[in-house]
């Protein structure tokens, strides 16, 4: 089989032991076997950072990451509350968007896609406003792929005794998370993005405590995180769950353990990431934040003089290397390269070769 490296940021390239679960027998969503494999999966999940085990429930769903994060946002931020959203890219504003669909008060701190979130507004926010009650944010922004700075925002949200609900979809499995240095209530997350499986299932870990202290605030039935809790206690979810994709969670999350957690991962993508940026830096090609800014997933960079996207992105598909745009205004200007998935040393030195190939003709 023809083997093709996604640099995008999700889907990923997938090891061969996620490959073979997909091909596990058909199986209904209702059978006990099934359950056992969604508590399995839910345990797992909860123990990829295991300050969040004994507080945090996981709730699995058939959906990509934005379904996850707009059944958080609709499920936990109350009919009559307020969110903050501190926007600093395309995720943030789409979660600022998902809020108003729904009709939910909000207000928004934007900073432009190359800044850093703007931390003194939000605590002005929250000291000029008590209705607030969810601070909301990105980890990992993709769209430059800069790793907000949590640990202040976080220490923000304890100060004003806000919950915070984080975007972890590109980050979770790969970026630290402190669930109680950050008051963090809920994060959303993805199977294909840094657990390495495939599309199709999403999750959120939430406060097991928020279930009992407050009914649901979602309009909507198939995003209410509390029915998809009350029902998963025995492994069973209101809905049709992708019981294939499941299979392939489970086997990269045991893959994840088996390979040394989260912090291994971490170190891995820091050396996969730290080599790319050395091989185009020595081509000519900047990144397009300042190196310290970014995340170990993914890196911006700038399009090289008198070179478009699409004539980088043919080459390197042509030589079975797949990287990714910007997005909006920064479509014209720069390319993503990320580095989550089945991907090694030896690959990216090929990368390289493959771009000093490119840049010399």
């Amino acid at each position: 089989m023809k083997r093709t490296l996604l640099l995008n940021p999700g889907p990923v390239t997938i090891t061969e032991r996620v490959r073979q679960a997909l091909i596990q027998p058909d199986l209904c969503h209702r059978e006990p076997e099934f359950a056992d494999i969604t508590l399995d999966i839910k345990q797992r999940l909860v123990h990829v950072y295991p300050q969040a085990a004994s507080e945090y429930e996981a709730i699995v769903m058939t959906g990509s990451g934005t379904c996850a994060v707009e059944a958080m946002l609709l499920s936990l931020v109350p009919r009559e509350g307020k969110a903050l959203v501190v926007a600093n890219g395309v995720y943030g504003e789409r979660m600022a968007s998902m809020i108003s669909a729904h009709g939910k008060q909000i207000e928004i701190v934007a900073t432009q896609w190359y800044e850093p979130m703007n931390l003194i507004e939000v605590k002005q926010r929250l000291e000029q406003d008590s209705a607030i009650t969810h601070v909301v944010a990105v980890h990992h922004e993709t769209t430059t792929g800069r790793l907000n700075d949590l640990a202040q925002l976080g220490q923000i949200c304890r100060e004003y005794n806000v919950a915070l609900l984080l975007d972890a979809v590109s980050s979770f499995g790969a970026e630290e998370i402190k669930f109680a240095d950050w008051n963090l209530e809920a994060c959303a997350s993805t199977a294909n993005k840094c657990l390495h499986g495939v599309p199709g299932i999403s999750f959120v870990l939430v406060r097991r405590s928020v279930f009992d202290s407050r009914p649901s605030a979602a309009a909507s039935l198939y995003l209410d995180l509390y029915r998809y809790y009350h029902e998963q206690v025995s492994g069973f979810s209101p809905f049709t769950q992708a019981v294939h994709v499941c299979y392939a969670l489970q086997a990269a999350l045991q893959e994840l353990e088996d390979s040394g957690g989260w912090l291994r991962r971490h170190e891995h993508y820091c050396n996969l990431s730290q080599k790319i940026f050395q091989g185009l830096q020595q081509l000519g090609i900047d990144t397009f934040l300042d190196e310290q800014a970014y995340s170990c997933v993914l890196r911006s960079f700038k399009l090289p003089n008198h070179y478009t996207y699409a004539q980088i992105h043919d080459a390197l598909k042509a030589a079975d290397f797949v990287i990714y745009a910007g997005q909006g205004g920064l479509a014209n200007s720069i390319f993503r390269i990320a580095n989550m998935g089945n991907i090694h040393i030896t690959d990216v030195g090929n990368l390289l070769t493959c771009f000093a190939h490119l840049l010399a003709q």
